[in-house]
């Protein structure tokens, strides 16, 4: 943490982090009005002491909106991040520790799967399914999972011809104790570093299939949704889009940098150290 907080940029992501995911929690606090009560007097109003971000086409509270739309970014994108790096994990050690011709068939299914385009792939599960959180977290897993299972077997391959690897088979280890003992707690930092630089992008394809109707419905408050109202009615005010495109922006600026400080911190010859 001393390391992270001496780089300007790690302590600037690091408040960035913080900042969100307490306004997130908190809020039920900090909201001041309830963010799908439809208020038309109030409509299309500026910031002010009333409404700190203004109000939509719907007089609905843009502040209220967003702090709550936060929750939803978040709990979709940690989810869906940790689901997707346990599966990768299972799946990476299988395939680089398993026998060659279950690796080959684990590689022909990551391909596939990394094959499909994204907005396609989430066409076909809202179809099947319908619009929902589900259906995004869905979405996410199937595309993220590929990419963390990948490079979790290319270090289990590297890593099994290790001499401590010899070593404990030859003492008689099972392989479930050599995977779990030996191999993934000197492969899972990169991939921890990689799954908190995915959680703006998992941000990012939620508030993009909200925006495109195959997320969250409305009135459930949602970054993308807020975006949509603001695009359709940016004519009558522009305050709509910064209040839907601005915590996008401080979320992925947030994980971004403290991911890229992560990978410093814990990759010392990045530095020359």
């Amino acid at each position: 943490m001393r390391r992270i907080l001496r780089e300007p940029m790690g302590a600037f992501g690091l408040a960035l982090v913080l900042l969100i995911l307490f306004a997130a929690i908190f809020a039920g606090v900090l909201a001041t009005h309830d963010p799908t009560r439809i208020m038309p007097q109030d409509r299309f109003q500026g910031p002010s002491l009333t409404h700190l971000l203004g109000t939509d086409h719907l007089g609905r509270d843009l502040l209220s909106r967003v702090l709550y739309g936060g929750r939803i970014a978040l709990m979709v994108a940690l989810g869906s991040t940790l689901v997707s790096l346990l599966l990768g994990i299972i799946l990476g050690l299988v395939a680089g520790y398993g026998p060659r011709w279950l690796d080959g068939l684990l590689l022909l299914v990551f391909d596939a799967l990394k094959s499909f385009p994204v907005i396609m792939l989430a066409l076909t599960i809202v179809t099947l399914l319908g619009p929902s959180l589900v259906s995004v977290v869905m979405v996410v897993v199937m595309v993220s999972v590929p990419g963390y299972a990948r490079i979790i077997r290319t270090q289990t391959l590297a890593m099994k011809t290790a001499e401590h690897v010899t070593a404990a088979k030859s003492m008689g280890a099972s392989t479930a104790r050599i995977l779990r003992v030996h191999i993934l707690p000197n492969i899972i930092g990169p991939i921890l570093i990689l799954a908190s630089m995915d959680v703006p992008v998992v941000v990012g394809i939620e508030a993009g299939l909200s925006f495109l109707g195959l997320g969250v419905r409305p009135p459930t408050p949602s970054w993308g949704t807020i975006l949509n109202d603001g695009f359709a009615n940016i004519r009558d005010s522009s305050w709509i889009v910064i209040a839907g495109g601005a915590p996008i922006i401080l979320t992925t600026l947030g994980f971004t940098f403290l991911g890229e400080t992560l990978r410093d911190v814990f990759d010392p010859r990045l530095k020359g150290r």
